[in-house]
Parts: C-alpha cells; structure tokens; sequence
C-alpha cells in the first residue's frame, strides 16, 4: 500500500510537478489549490504528510496548518510548510509545521524530506 502526500498550493505548476516526482518515487498524491475546509478535505484523504503552502486563497497556510495540529485525529500527520517566502523558516514555526522546504527547490530536497517523515 503507498504512502499518502497531501499537498496544498494555489500553483498549478508546483501541483502537477510535485505529483509528477512523488509519484514516481511510489507515493499516491492527492493536491488542493485551497485549504478550505481543512479538515474534511484532509479527514477524508488521510495522508501520512501533508505539504502546506504559505499563499492560499481565503484561509492561509499558517491558519490551515494551525487548524490541523488542534485537532486530535489530525495532529500527528507531519505538515511540510512550503513557500517561496525567504522566512519560511519562522512561517513554519508560527504555523506549528513539522519542517519546511523553501521554494524553489531541487527534485532531491524534495524526495528527501518526504522520504525523512514517512517510511515507504
């Protein structure tokens, strides 16, 4: 059974190459270009990681990722925050991520980080 990436960006591009490489590498990718109603879009998915944007329209990445880490079903799945912010670092922690991947980035920082926060 794959492992499971969700990955939330308003980028079409990032989508569609982030499924392209992680699902090459065995991973079953579901992506959303909003966050939405967070926690039934991840509730109904439930991936072993989640990739979480800064920039999403009507509720941001940081509040979305807030939401997940209070809920009791929902906590323990490590969210990726990602962005092209040169402070992802400190976006990351004021948002309550597991880590951060700051964009662009290259095809192996990408299969590295997941491959650090879920065993295939």
């Amino acid at each position: 059974m794959p492992k499971k990436v969700f990955i939330f960006d308003d980028n079409n591009d990032i989508l569609e190459l982030c499924t392209l490489i992680l699902e090459d590498a065995g991973y079953e990718i579901k992506t959303s270009a909003t966050s939405n109603n967070i926690v039934d879009q991840v509730s109904a998915y439930m991936p072993d990681l989640i990739f979480m944007d800064n920039w999403l329209p009507d509720v941001g990445g940081i509040e979305a990722t807030q939401e997940l880490k209070s809920h009791p079903d929902l906590k323990n799945i490590p969210v990726i925050y990602f962005s092209a912010n040169n402070d992802v670092s400190t976006l990351a922690k004021k948002a309550g991520a597991d880590s951060f991947l700051a964009k662009p980035f290259d095809i192996h920082a990408l299969e590295e980080i997941v491959s650090a926060h879920i065993e295939k």
